[in-house]
């Protein structure tokens, strides 16, 4: 499976898209007009270690909620990413079924290798 989750709206993620320069056959699911279903976080959470993993403390909301200052649980991690796209970090990307999470520098470095090697 080699897909995208990302924001349209977000600058980071519309350069880093055009950046990785993708071959045919990706599909790019915007979170904000087509919402992440719970089968397709449980999915990325096969991939990763935990759901703490996927989700943004950068958000807005997680400020504005007080959500730094709570204990968050797994459940609570999931739930807050099903309930609204901004705690998704971003963007996920699936290539040859690895998953990549976030746009450090180091990150997207890695998913263009794993994207353009034979």
């Amino acid at each position: 499976m080699n897909k995208i989750y990302y924001l349209s709206t977000c600058n980071t993620c519309t350069r880093i898209i055009k950046e990785l320069n993708l071959p045919q056959g990706f599909k790019l699911q915007d979170i904000k007009s087509e919402p992440i279903t719970e089968f397709q976080i449980e999915q990325m959470r096969k991939y990763t270690d935990r759901y703490e993993n996927l989700f943004s403390k950068r958000a807005r909301l997680f400020k504005e909620l007080g959500l730094k200052d709570k204990s968050l649980s797994e459940e609570d991690y999931k739930n807050y990413i099903l309930e609204h796209y901004t705690f998704l970090k971003r963007p996920v990307i699936f290539v040859n079924n690895q998953i990549f999470i976030g746009n450090s520098k180091k990150t997207v470095e890695a998913i263009k290798q794993a994207i353009h090697e034979k």
